[in-house]
């Protein structure tokens, strides 16, 4: 690695993921161009880090505090930069420069200080309150000439490959509960009355406390859609409350949302049963809500 230190949670990914491991030799000589091109006074990554990308506080020859967000290339960070441009700084850290390198996708990045986490900063009815806060200023209409998915493509997509583990042997199966779960989850896309660009992957670990706005968003995974849906990550993120009484979490969430709870938690059966085959448990939670 010539000497570039590794976030714990990259490396743990690299030796889980043949296609990180062999985009990590990528990495050192990506960083080294990018800190040369734009002046960059380096620190060490921010610890433990994400799956898919490298992170480092950094100075600029002006003295400014930004990030450096060297990340790999794949489907669910596509078009990052084209939401974040488009936000500029409403809501999510402002994006300063990007550039392009083989398999990295390069950011550099408003620093949030102090950058605490949400999730450990606030209680979680008390994060509802930011989540739904941050999510009506991100919503926005696409503009003219976008490349912003449609949310379409990401359920079908995961409905192919919840219905390929149906057929490994130590799949559990309730079929009636999969075929509705799929089911709902490639009709709902297209059933929607407005289409916004979404952030897809906000919740309290992707929330930072900052000086510029109290909370600034992190990570987005946009697409094109149903505003509804954007509520998921958190919920699912919200275990002891989705578990206990998923209609009071939805209705919750759905009028901080200005959104209707009833198609809320037809989005929330479909995650359930498409997420339950790494944790059993949202099965349950899938059949107590199911349509």
């Amino acid at each position: 690695m010539g000497g570039l230190l590794l976030p714990r949670n990259l490396a743990e990914a690299a030796d889980r993921d043949g296609e990180i491991r062999a985009w990590i030799p990528e990495l050192p000589s990506v960083v080294a161009e990018m800190s040369q091109r734009w002046s960059l006074e380096l620190d060490a990554p921010y610890q433990p880090g994400g799956r898919c990308s490298w992170v480092a506080p950094v100075r600029t020859p002006l003295g400014e505090d930004l990030v450096l967000k060297v990340g790999w290339r794949h489907i669910e960070a596509e078009h990052e930069v084209d939401a974040l441009a488009l936000w500029d700084g409403d809501g999510a850290v402002r994006l300063h420069a990007t550039h392009d390198i083989a398999d990295s996708s390069v950011m550099l990045l408003e620093r949030c200080t102090p950058g605490t986490a949400l999730g450990h900063a606030l209680t979680e009815p008390e994060q509802d309150v930011v989540i739904a806060a941050l999510l009506h200023r991100l919503w926005r209409q696409a503009p003219d000439g976008h490349r912003f998915r449609p949310l379409q493509d990401m359920c079908d997509q995961w409905a192919r490959e919840f219905e390929q583990r149906l057929a490994t042997p130590d799949h559990r199966v309730d079929p009636g509960l999969d075929r509705e779960g799929m089911a709902v989850l490639r009709a709902l896309p297209s059933s929607a009355e407005r289409h916004v660009v979404l952030c897809t992957d906000l919740h309290a670990e992707n929330v930072l406390a900052a000086r510029r706005m109290p909370w600034l968003a992190v990570d987005p995974k946009p697409y094109l859609g149903d505003p509804t849906y954007d509520a998921l990550q958190h919920m699912l993120n919200c275990p002891e409350r989705l578990y206990t009484d998923p209609v009071a979490l939805t209705r919750r969430m759905a009028g901080l949302l200005d959104v209707d709870p009833g198609r809320l938690q037809l989005w929330l059966f479909a995650r359930c049963v498409q997420e339950s085959p790494d944790d059993p448990a949202l099965l349950e939670v899938a059949a107590r809500i199911a349509p």
